[in-house]
């Protein structure tokens, strides 16, 4: 993924979506000089002592057009190891669109027993972040689960915006489904999951395919999701929901590349917001994992209230005082107990039914 050049952050500007400008503007206005709100007594005291380094990795920036190539430069993945086995494939992308890249955890022979599967989909706001980075991770959550998993390099807004993303991902199902044998995966349990923007990209996904109904998914599992482009814009929180890692600024940048229209309009994309997808009827069963004080608290619960009302089983863990992206510090047992939960849901959403 490229860089964005001179000349289309200009044109990007001129649209709008440098949305930081808010920020300035503020500031013109004295409001800025307000003592900055402490979300300290917010969060959970096992959560306390991590702030700091928190803090030291957003750096106080507002995430915009002219910052957004810093942020990119971040790389804070997990180590790589031996085993399991991975492999780097280009698969064929969505018509008339670049081919896609993914990265393939932990396949099983072809004549081996057939192993479920998750389509694995990373998180950065749907302008940051990189499927490579994740195969730290992904290979321990492979060893865990005793599964395959690939992961899939979408591109990123504002260079691709929607439903780029959606179309490399879904190319990404397709090609996990027809290959599923080659892979030593049961094509009766496969999963998406993603964490952040990529929990949306998840969710988003799961729609797309119970609406275009080539390929049956197991289950979801969308771990603090960013579900609604509305959070943050018409939509406003509380002080201490997204102090910490990715707050209303952040939000509404984020939203409006990826949508190409402000976030919180009017009229948006088909498909491209989740929480605006009238019908959730026939999704696959999910796992929906937030902090009491993150900025998606409230989006993430109303959307698995709304799959109960649809008839969709749904397991909601909602942490409390716990801000996003929180299972980042495993010290902490609220983190190693999310993450267990996690797992344990996911092992009964893909075990074969009899």
């Amino acid at each position: 993924m490229g860089l964005i050049t001179r000349r289309r952050l200009g044109r990007l500007a001129g649209a709008g979506l440098a949305v930081g400008a808010s920020n300035r503007a503020l500031a013109a206005t004295g409001a800025a000089t307000t003592k900055p709100f402490d979300p300290t007594p917010y969060v959970n005291p096992e959560l306390r002592p991590y702030l700091t380094a928190v803090r030291r990795f957003t750096g106080g920036r507002s995430l915009t057009l002219e910052t957004l190539p810093i942020e990119r430069k971040a790389n804070f993945a997990a180590p790589i190891k031996a085993a399991p086995v991975w492999a780097e494939r280009v698969i064929p992308g969505p018509a008339g669109a670049p081919d896609v890249r993914v990265y393939v955890i932990n396949a099983g022979a072809p004549d081996a027993a057939p192993r479920p599967a998750i389509l694995q989909i990373h998180g950065g706001g749907f302008v940051l972040g990189s499927a490579r980075r994740q195969i730290g991770d992904n290979q321990a959550l492979a060893l865990e689960l005793d599964c395959v998993i690939v992961s899939v390099e979408y591109r990123l807004a504002p260079e691709t915006r929607f439903p780029g993303a959606l179309e490399d991902n879904y190319a990404a199902l397709k090609w996990l489904h027809q290959n599923a044998d080659d892979l030593g995966v049961d094509r009766a349990r496969i999963a998406v999951m993603g964490e952040s923007a990529g929990g949306g990209h998840a969710a988003m996904l799961a729609i797309a395919a119970r609406d275009r109904g080539e390929i049956p998914l197991a289950y979801q599992a969308l771990i603090y999701p960013m579900l609604d482009d509305r959070t943050g814009s018409t939509h406003r929180k509380p002080p201490y929901m997204g102090m910490v890692i990715w707050d209303e600024q952040r939000n509404r940048f984020g939203w409006s590349c990826l949508l190409g229209v402000p976030a919180g309009s009017a009229k948006v994309p088909h498909g491209s917001v989740p929480a605006r997808v009238e019908n959730l009827k026939g999704l696959p069963p999910a796992f929906i994992g937030v902090g009491s004080i993150d900025l998606f608290v409230d989006e993430d619960i109303d959307y698995a209230r709304r799959l109960i009302d649809a008839g969709v089983v749904v397991r909601l863990n909602v942490v409390p005082g716990a801000f996003h992206g929180f299972d980042a510090f495993p010290g902490a047992a609220i983190a190693k107990a999310f993450r267990a939960d996690l797992v344990a849901n996911l092992r009964e959403g893909l075990k074969a039914k009899a």
